[in-house]
């Protein structure tokens, strides 16, 4: 009985340095990466991102934008959109980018045009959403 103790004691222990190793902060916390930043220096990297969430898409038009330092109510809904992608916007505030409008080839319910916005800076895509051309009633995250 008493070699059984101690064996149950040793692997216990065991188990506790392990644990302790792989979270020296010993919080029990969930460690959660952030997401990896989304490579945007390419059309075909664009494209490419798109096409990873089951996007087809067509590049249509681009311009340069300066994104707001203080966001209006409807540029926080947006923002709120984007960080539930894990998308960095509010990382970019106040900085100039570009902003890269697609027409979607693969859905459009209800014969409504569909279009992807993919806002760009530093060549990484910092923000995303399909919609479609009715003034966006539908909306969506790329993710």
């Amino acid at each position: 009985m008493y070699k059984k103790v101690i064996a149950l004691a040793i692997i216990a222990g065991s188990l506790l340095c392990g644990y302790i190793l792989m979270d020296p902060d010993f919080k029990g916390e969930q460690k959660i990466p952030d997401n990896p930043p989304v490579d945007a220096s390419t059309a075909d990297k664009r494209a490419d991102y798109f096409a990873l969430h089951g996007w087809e898409v067509e590049e249509i038009s681009s311009k340069d934008i300066t994104i707001p330092s203080d966001f209006s109510e409807e540029y926080e809904q947006y923002a709120v959109l984007q960080d539930k992608q894990g998308m960095p916007l509010r990382e970019y505030a106040g900085e100039s980018g570009k902003l890269y409008v697609y027409e979607v080839k693969n859905y459009s319910p209800s014969d409504n045009q569909m279009f992807a916005e993919l806002l760009v800076c530093d060549d990484t895509a910092i923000a995303s959403l399909v919609y479609s051309d009715n003034g966006g009633s539908l909306s969506f995250a790329v993710s």
